[in-house]
């Protein structure tokens, strides 16, 4: 069968836009998405009380967080809980609502983790050192970590089962290999333990104000306020015990947006700047 010439054409015409239409539009550089980290994220709003739960070596750079975050999100508010890591847990467990749980180890994490009471995963965010401090006076005549063995002294420390304690005992077992110290030096400086606190604020605090001879604490804890009524000593590396910081969402949180929000932050360049400042490491 065949067409006249100017039906041919017309067919021809159609045929022709109808392919043209059917093909995809080339993508061009300009209108390719970049990556996923580089475009904006979507807002969801920050808003209302979020409560963190945090170990209390944390005071000093989570409260300077806080004001920064608020200031970042008017319509929320922090209210912080500082206190030992394994109180914190306990209280948890004992039914505490909380948004955010900061530990100042992962045995503490690992812990509210079993008992249901973190969602998600922990991240690392900081970690610390510790250090041997002593008054101002050093009435004892202390030359380093080494001397926390010599008899007579009176030292303050902590519980052996909070993070501080649990990095302070293996700083002792490591020194207690060297045969210079003697394998009997980690039981000297227990002997010479006159308190035990429930954590490291409440050993600096009567350390500065000359109630015991020495303690160990982190070194994030030697605070510009208190440093002018204490003396440290730096812990070498080979008994050192770098402390890691996790943190996470707890579960059932009541502001989970909030929780989420204030992880973020705390991960994020300006919360690592603000962790730096008080001489957090980084992980």
């Amino acid at each position: 069968m065949s067409f006249p010439p100017v039906l041919l054409s017309l067919v021809l015409a159609v045929l022709t836009a109808a392919c043209t239409s059917s093909s995809p539009t080339p993508t061009t550089e300009s209108t390719r998405p970049g990556p996923l980290s580089q475009e904006k994220p979507t807002d969801r709003a920050v808003a209302g009380e979020i409560t963190v739960f945090a170990a209390s070596s944390l005071t000093d750079a989570f409260q300077a967080t806080g004001e920064r975050f608020r200031a970042a999100n008017p319509s929320a508010s922090v209210v912080f809980n500082f206190a030992s890591s394994t109180q914190l847990v306990t209280q948890l467990d004992q039914g505490a609502r909380a948004d955010v749980f900061a530990s100042a180890d992962q045995i503490q994490m690992d812990r509210a983790r079993a008992l249901k009471r973190i969602a998600g995963i922990d991240r690392i965010f900081a970690t610390n050192r510790l250090v041997v401090i002593v008054p101002a006076t050093n009435r004892a005549g202390l030359r380093g970590a080494g001397d926390l063995g010599r008899e007579g002294l009176k030292i303050v420390a902590s519980d052996p089962v909070v993070p501080v304690g649990v990095y302070t005992q293996k700083m002792l077992d490591a020194m207690s290999e060297r045969p210079q110290l003697g394998s009997n030096f980690k039981d000297q400086v227990n002997a010479n333990v006159v308190s035990r606190e429930a954590n490291v604020r409440q050993i600096v605090a009567k350390v500065a104000l000359d109630e015991a001879d020495a303690g160990v604490v982190y070194k994030t804890d030697v605070t510009p306020k208190v440093a002018p009524q204490l003396k440290l000593f730096s812990i070498p590396d080979q008994f050192n015990t770098i402390a890691t910081y996790p943190i996470a969402r707890v579960g059932e949180a009541p502001n989970e947006t909030g929780a989420d929000a204030f992880i973020t932050y705390v991960l994020s360049p300006a919360g690592q700047e603000i962790l730096t400042k008080w001489d957090f490491g980084h992980p």
